[in-house]
């Protein structure tokens, strides 16, 4: 079996976060549905990441989350917390509770929206890691953030040792293998259509939204590649391919994947908070088919 270094767990899911019916927290939905999926062989949660609707939670909420997960699998799963903003002190801040709650790890996106140059992503991440002593995983998602991780300056933070690994969300398979070859930081594949090409290029594991239903299929993915059984892992990216479009293809992940869990009974409410809306009919008649054909319903 092949030695991986995978500072944050093989199989990590970006959680949604569960509300109630009338939008407010569901926290004990939350520690329910972390405790599942570290049932099904996760064994890494990113909290208050994009799929845990980050942007419309606020800092009490994110620490009590961060808290509860903590509280419920803490031990059994390395817990990362997302520290993401386009205001750097207010990062700081999310930085330093989520240290303060437990969490073993921060997930620090690309400032979006103001899209500072390169120097100025160098200063924020550096600004968020002086804060707190947990280790960082960078976050490179331009669709979303307008801002991507340059070389020079990926090859800078790597030089931190409180820089780990990173979170690749770019669908540039061949660029992301070749900073984690030339970096040694540890690669996330943060696309779940690509999940088998990064693993299969020596990626350490994945961070997946499509994992929330389908953590053991990823787990026996990462197994798979890591036991030189390349077959057995593209039999189970094919086997899996229509439910990452049922729930990705939209670019609403967030949303389809808490339908996704109300259908299995593992959350009692799909609610989102807007401006995401729940999803049309003829998404949720598709995805529910999709499942249906893989026996997740």
């Amino acid at each position: 079996m092949n030695t991986v270094n995978a500072p944050v767990g093989t199989v990590c899911v970006a959680m949604v976060t569960p509300f109630h019916a009338d939008g407010s927290l569901d926290v004990d939905s939350a520690q329910k549905l972390a405790r599942h999926l570290v049932d099904s062989g996760v064994d890494s949660i990113l909290v208050s990441g994009t799929t845990g609707e980050s942007p419309t939670t606020y800092q009490p909420e994110k620490d009590e989350l961060t808290a509860a997960v903590v509280e419920a699998v803490g031990g059994d799963a390395f817990v990362l917390a997302g520290a993401g903003s386009n205001d750097t002190a207010h990062a700081v801040r999310i930085a330093k509770r989520a240290e303060e709650c437990g969490a073993d790890g921060l997930l620090v996106v690309a400032p979006y929206y103001n899209r500072p140059s390169q120097l100025g992503l160098r200063a924020h991440v550096e600004a968020i890691a002086n804060g707190t002593t947990l280790p960082i995983t960078l976050y490179d998602i331009p669709g979303r953030t307008g801002l991507a991780f340059a070389d020079e300056t990926i090859d800078y933070l790597a030089q931190s040792d409180r820089i780990v690994a990173v979170k690749d969300a770019t669908g540039k398979t061949e660029q992301g293998l070749t900073r984690m070859d030339r970096t040694g930081l540890a690669w996330y594949s943060g696309d779940d259509g690509l999940n088998f090409s990064f693993l299969n290029g020596g990626a350490s594991g994945v961070i997946s939204v499509v994992g929330h239903v389908a953590g053991s299929d990823y787990r026996a993915m990462v197994d798979a590649v890591r036991g030189g059984r390349t077959d057995e892992a593209l039999a189970i990216h094919r086997k899996l391919r229509p439910l990452v479009e049922a729930i990705m293809g939209t670019g609403q992940g967030a949303v389809l994947v808490k339908h996704a869990l109300h259908m299995q009974g593992v959350i009692p409410e799909p609610t989102v908070r807007l401006p995401l809306v729940e999803a049309e009919s003829h998404q949720l008649d598709n995805l529910s088919q999709v499942m249906a054909d893989l026996d997740l319903i």
